[in-house]
């Protein structure tokens, strides 16, 4: 788990400073990269349920979301869809995703180091999630980098608790 997560989070560094430099080629293929952020996270959240790390509410939603990134991938129009909402959709991810990466934080404390790293970028992620739906007019001008900045911050959350993960298994 631990060397898939670190796997992962590079993949998901890499895609966030893509979305960064390029950000109106980002604002239009957002429903792709959403879709790619769910499926991600639905894999993951699936794994750790087949490794029994995870309780019975984050296998059903890490399943709902890779089924919802398989069909904003593959269904023609779907990806459409996502472009219409993906302000509010976008600012509820990274809320939510803060909020789960302080949570994993507090519980990775007990592990020993590398948890503050994690809260800081759960803060981060509350920080920028409550301001995307604050001001929705510069979260669609700015749709570029609030999603590499996601992915750059999910992506180094993963790389932390991918060496949580290592330290607690051996």
């Amino acid at each position: 788990m631990a060397i898939l997560s670190l796997i992962l989070g590079v993949l998901m560094i890499l895609a966030g400073f893509s979305c960064m430099f390029t950000p109106v080629a980002t604002f239009l293929a957002t429903g792709y990269y959403i879709g790619i952020m769910m499926l991600v996270y639905g894999i993951m959240g699936i794994v750790r349920g087949i490794r029994k790390e995870a309780d019975t509410v984050e296998i059903v939603l890490s399943v709902l979301a890779a089924i919802v990134g398989l069909i904003s991938l593959f269904r023609p129009g779907a990806t459409l869809v996502f472009d219409g909402m993906m302000i509010f959709i976008i600012s509820a991810w990274i809320l939510l995703q803060g909020i789960g990466s302080i949570i994993l934080a507090i519980r990775a404390k007990k592990a020993g180091s590398g948890w503050v790293w994690g809260l800081i970028s759960g803060i981060l992620g509350v920080i920028l999630g409550i301001y995307s739906f604050m001001h929705p007019q510069v979260a669609a001008v700015t749709a570029g980098f609030l999603i590499g900045f996601y992915f750059v911050e999910t992506g180094i959350n993963m790389i932390v608790l991918s060496a949580a993960i290592k330290t607690t298994e051996e």
